[in-house]
């Protein structure tokens, strides 16, 4: 019985493969099994835009012009931000200065490893 597989969803053991996926017979939640090991593998890391995994203390550069609250102007794709903190358990994962604008949070999915 080790090779029973619970369902992500819902945590059942009754699943079954179909063609290359697994289903859960209770919630009916399709899922492939090679996915969600690589995703598991991935969980904790903070990812940039382009899928490389960032560091404290990398510099970035960001993709989108993004607006700043309270600000006349928006931080202009381009910008590059050095020195980045991470934070795994916020929804703006990195903490950094940016000339101009001063500390501000960021979401991962905006920038790219400089």
């Amino acid at each position: 019985m080790s090779d029973t597989v619970l369902c992500p969803k819902c945590g059942s053991e009754f699943t079954y493969p179909s063609d290359n996926m697994t289903v859960c017979s209770q919630c009916f939640y399709e899922w492939n099994p090679e996915e969600a090991a690589s995703e598991a593998a991935n969980e904790g890391k903070i990812l940039d835009a382009n899928g490389n995994e960032l560091q404290d203390g990398d510099s970035v550069v960001v993709v989108k012009d993004l607006p700043v609250k309270g600000a006349p102007k928006p931080v202009k794709a381009g910008t590059k931000v050095k020195n980045i903190r991470l934070r795994p358990d916020s929804d703006h994962n990195i903490d950094c200065k940016i000339d101009g604008f001063g500390s501000m949070a960021l979401k991962s999915e905006f920038v790219k490893k400089a």
